[in-house]
């Protein structure tokens, strides 16, 4: 007799799971751009339309809220990735936008340089689904709650395409969390040896945590995965701010140089999603998320 996955495990592997997409989704951007200067974009746009297609098959799967999510979150990888951060390789590339060094390396490249010049549309966006009946985002609806905005919220349509919503949560968490990084980051702002960025750090940290707290209290995996979203994505500023001072080596963006790490990493990723598929969990209750 088979015996169900139950929290917390259900939560701890929805995190694992999401995690380690954060170093694959560096590598394939750093792969597509070795593949030739003639062939990236081709690729990059490959990876994007092989997101939207996932957006596609998942309204074949009408009521399926694993399949949805799931394909919901690998179509939000590939399009941020594909189409989004590619966009910005172009324009960088067109407009001749040198890269930030320091000590004789690359510490940001040309392409995240003129990324905050997105922070009108992410703010344009993120005030849409503030204001949205429908949205049921945790922290949306605390932020409603703190600012007296107790607006009513509308009915959830009951054939609600679960991969939509994932696809779109991911894209503009990791877009907005990029920015917080990349302003911190400026030294006409802050710089990354700034306190601001050790606030940034530091509370990014006690965020995830108390986010994981919450995360371990799911019972199934779906919306497991989509709380995991925004708590690997806050927690990966940590990493990233780490890395950036220098504390371990990111070998995510070395793939040729750490082919064994990198492949660890894959092997990680492939067990936790075969792990979070296939293993038997609780029948569909009302829980959080």
């Amino acid at each position: 007799m088979s015996v169900n996955i139950k929290k917390p495990l259900i939560g701890i592997l929805a995190f694992i799971l999401v995690l380690f997409t954060m170093p694959l989704g560096h590598t394939v951007m750093i792969l597509i751009e070795k593949i030739g200067h003639e062939y990236m974009y081709w690729g990059a746009m490959g990876l994007g339309f092989l997101g939207v297609l996932f957006l596609l098959i998942s309204t074949k799967y009408e009521g399926n809220e694993n399949a949805q999510t799931y394909l919901g979150l690998f179509a939000g990888l590939f399009i941020w990735t594909g189409f989004i951060e590619f966009s910005f390789v172009y324009i960088a590339e067109t407009l001749n936008v040198a890269p930030l060094m320091e000590n004789g390396e690359v510490v940001t490249k040309p392409e995240y340089l003129i990324m905050p010049s997105s922070i009108g549309l992410l703010i344009a966006g993120t005030l849409y689904f503030f204001l949205d009946s429908q949205t049921r985002c945790n922290f949306f609806m605390t932020l409603k709650k703190w600012t007296g905005l107790n607006l009513p919220l509308g009915k959830v349509d009951k054939k609600k395409n679960f991969a939509n919503t994932t696809a779109i949560e991911t894209v503009f968490v990791i877009w907005m969390f990029y920015i917080v990084l990349l302003v911190v980051y400026d030294d006409k702002i802050a710089g990354d040896r700034h306190w601001a960025t050790y606030a940034v750090m530091f509370g990014s940290l006690i965020w995830s945590i108390y986010l994981m707290s919450k995360l371990i209290k799911f019972n199934r995996m779906a919306p497991a995965i989509r709380y995991a979203v925004p708590t690997v994505v806050v927690f990966w500023n940590v990493v990233e701010i780490l890395g950036r001072w220098d504390f371990f080596k990111e070998v995510w963006v070395m793939p040729s140089e750490y082919i064994m790490e990198v492949t660890l990493i894959t092997i990680g990723f492939a067990i936790a999603m075969l792990l979070a598929i296939y293993l038997p969990q609780p029948s569909k209750t009302k829980a959080l998320g």
